[in-house]
């Protein structure tokens, strides 16, 4: 089971950091940080723009602090000026005001009612953070809510499927219903309307379907289009063309279009040997 888990499901840190340097960038915001929950507890871990190492390792426990209200409340909260704020217990003033925050925005990342992870931006001037900043940090909390949910899945079914310690190592029902899963995830890229949560599922089913092939060092130059595998997913669980596009949302002439695309990119006569060329090459389970 580890070894699927560990395979599929990358560094919710590196996730976090990512996120956190997109809202630097787009929001020209000084500073900003954040962290993951354990256990109720809110860790700071990530840090863009800060200037001591005070407040990295905090541990901010649920109501304490900015962060903890966002953890306990599941909310969005905000201090225009951190020194005097009246709504907030003061126990990490030390760290916060060493750095020399003023103004603080914080929003929690949300997954299945739990607070998973707290993002922030600050200033070090008093005074409200705008608007236009609030909603780009909400959206932030969205993406990472959406990837923390699909990676939540992927794994619990995973689980779920290798929990049978009696199982045999290759269970054709297991590996069918992974070829399902990955066909679900190809699926699901086209319904997400932001291109990173997109390319970060994309990434997901493509290290799934590497797992299930056992192909995980690709040395040929077959590469297919995003679509193109899209509709290949759909025709190898035997999916008709008509089928591949109401579960795709296309139209059945433009699934037989990729279809064919993806033929001649992998020197296949017809749909069976196309979907069997791309599981010997790693691009399906």
């Amino acid at each position: 089971m580890t070894g699927y888990v560990d395979l599929l499901r990358p560094s919710d840190a590196d996730a976090l950091r990512a996120e956190l340097r997109r809202i630097a960038t787009v929001t020209g915001a000084p500073v900003a940080f954040g962290g993951a929950v354990t256990a109720g507890t809110l860790i700071l871990s990530e840090f863009i723009g800060t200037r001591t190492n005070g407040m990295r390792g905090l541990a901010v426990r649920p109501q304490s602090g900015l962060g903890g209200v966002a953890v306990a409340s599941r909310r969005p909260t905000s201090v225009a000026d951190y020194r005097s704020a009246a709504t907030i217990t003061h126990q990490y003033d030390g760290p916060v005001l060493g750095e020399g925050l003023r103004a603080v925005v914080a929003v929690p990342v949300v997954v299945c009612g739990e607070s998973r992870a707290v993002l922030y931006v600050a200033n070090r001037d008093p005074g409200p953070i705008g608007d236009r900043i609030a909603e780009l940090m909400v959206q932030a909390g969205r993406r990472l809510t959406l990837e923390f949910t699909i990676r939540d899945e992927v794994d619990r079914r995973l689980r779920f499927q290798t929990a049978r310690p009696t199982a045999p190592a290759v269970d054709p029902v297991v590996t069918e219903q992974l070829r399902d899963l990955h066909a679900e995830l190809r699926g699901l890229t086209q319904s997400l309307p932001d291109t990173l949560a997109r390319t970060r599922l994309r990434d997901v089913s493509d290290r799934l379907a590497r797992l299930v092939s056992g192909v995980t060092d690709r040395d040929d130059p077959i590469t297919l289009a995003p679509r193109e595998l899209d509709v290949l997913a759909q025709i190898a669980l035997g999916c008709t063309n008509v089928e591949a596009a109401l579960r795709l949302s296309l139209k059945p002439e433009t699934v037989k279009s990729y279809l064919r695309s993806a033929m001649t990119k992998l020197g296949a006569h017809n749909r069976h040997e196309a979907v069997v060329n791309a599981r010997r090459h790693g691009l399906l389970p």
